[in-house]
């Protein structure tokens, strides 16, 4: 018989698996099911993203091993995208380092910094994958709650001083999946000088940065003074080019921290391949036009959403950052349950706030990554209940 490790062993069934598994048992009954569950865009890459894949494919150079931190050119085009959205300067050598997916960048930076014991401060609700990376490193999550009341930010004050003591990093993600909240630079700011007081390293997952609506820019933590003394930042091309199959993104910031993931990942894959690395540096120059074009369909996908929940009476506030709608629920249920009742009788999969940890509970999230008219079949659906 086969015994899993325990760190296998430990581990909470991943969520979106279990959501899938799900909405496929509705499928084989028949429903005609309406997918809001995982954030997977559900337009195409655009074309000239493909078209530089196949050019470059067909390069014999780019079927030999990568480089491990990425290639030359991609980190160029990654501190050219930083310096021309954000205003930062960075060295492509030593401050950008090319990512398999952001997922991977995360799931791996604790591996270079945490030992076993040493807690890592982890937002609540929040990706899960800060919570999994930290245990496969040996170290323990500790949840910051995300409350309404904070504006879903953790508050800094509140961690035990002796928690912070044996603390070596702090996760943030603004915009914010899954509660699509948005930070300013003072929050960033006040993150930064906790970092920097309390020696952590504070990685801040931005994939979301180019999902934006209502005339809402977000910023890089980057822009605050002194955060480069501190903080790695990991970017998306998944989100920003509907590149999620593709596996490429990058982390720029602090030296030394981007030399530590570096580190891992040379010990544990060999790098993204060349010619998805030079689809992403077409999908970087174009990134501007590409995403205005996408959130302009998103924004009218949300409003249809949150104006049909709010006329069901559900609470819920129009995001300005992210594809999702973190919506309360009806009091006399959990999120499971209310998601669960949302499968059986409508046909409709949102995401539980619960599975995102226990101070989601109350919540569902919705993904904006289905056309309008299935928005609106599913909004009618609802209000049937």
């Amino acid at each position: 018989m086969v015994t899993y490790a325990e760190r296998i062993n430990s581990l909470p069934p991943y969520l979106f698996a279990e959501v899938d598994k799900a909405k496929q048992q509705k499928l084989k009954e028949g429903v005609d099911v309406i997918d809001f569950g995982v954030g997977d865009p559900d337009t195409p890459t655009p074309d000239y993203v493909i078209e530089e894949l196949c050019k470059a494919a067909k390069d014999p150079a780019a079927h030999q091993y990568p480089a491990y931190s990425g290639s030359n050119i991609f980190r160029d085009a990654a501190a050219t995208w930083c310096k021309n959205r954000f205003g930062i300067k960075l060295d492509p050598e030593t401050e950008v380092i090319t990512l398999i997916g952001s997922k991977e960048g995360i799931a791996h930076i604790p591996l270079a910094f945490v030992n076993p014991g040493d807690y890592t401060l982890c937002p609540n609700p929040g990706y899960t994958v800060y919570a999994t990376g930290t245990s496969f490193a040996g170290g323990k999550p500790y949840d910051m709650p995300l409350l309404e009341e904070n504006g879903f930010k953790p508050d800094l004050s509140a961690i035990p001083k002796d928690v912070v003591k044996k603390s070596k990093m702090i996760f943030i993600n603004y915009p914010n999946n899954p509660t699509a909240a948005v930070a300013d630079k003072s929050y960033f700011k006040e993150v930064v000088d906790f970092g920097k007081d309390n020696g952590l390293v504070v990685v801040h997952d931005n994939a979301y940065s180019e999902v934006c609506y209502d005339g809402y820019r977000s910023p890089s933590i980057l822009e605050v003074p002194g955060a480069m003394d501190c903080c790695i930042e990991l970017h998306s091309l998944s989100k920003t080019s509907n590149m999620t199959g593709w596996r490429i993104g990058f982390a720029v910031g602090n030296p030394e921290i981007v030399a530590g993931l570096g580190k891992v990942k040379m010990n544990v894959d060999s790098g993204a391949f060349l010619a998805v690395q030079m689809a992403g540096i077409a999908a970087l120059k174009q990134s501007q036009a590409f995403t205005e074009k996408t959130n302009k369909m998103y924004e009218v996908r949300r409003d249809a959403l949150c104006s049909g929940l709010k006329s069901m009476g559900l609470n819920v506030t129009p995001p300005k950052a992210t594809f999702y709608v973190w919506t309360p629920i009806p009091k006399n249920y959990t999120s499971i349950e209310y998601a669960k009742y949302l499968l059986d009788k409508a046909g409709i999969v949102g995401t539980p706030g619960s599975g995102f940890g226990k101070y989601g509970e109350g919540y569902i999230r919705f993904s904006l990554t289905s056309p309008l008219e299935r928005i609106q079949q599913a909004v009618e659906r609802m209000k049937k209940l």
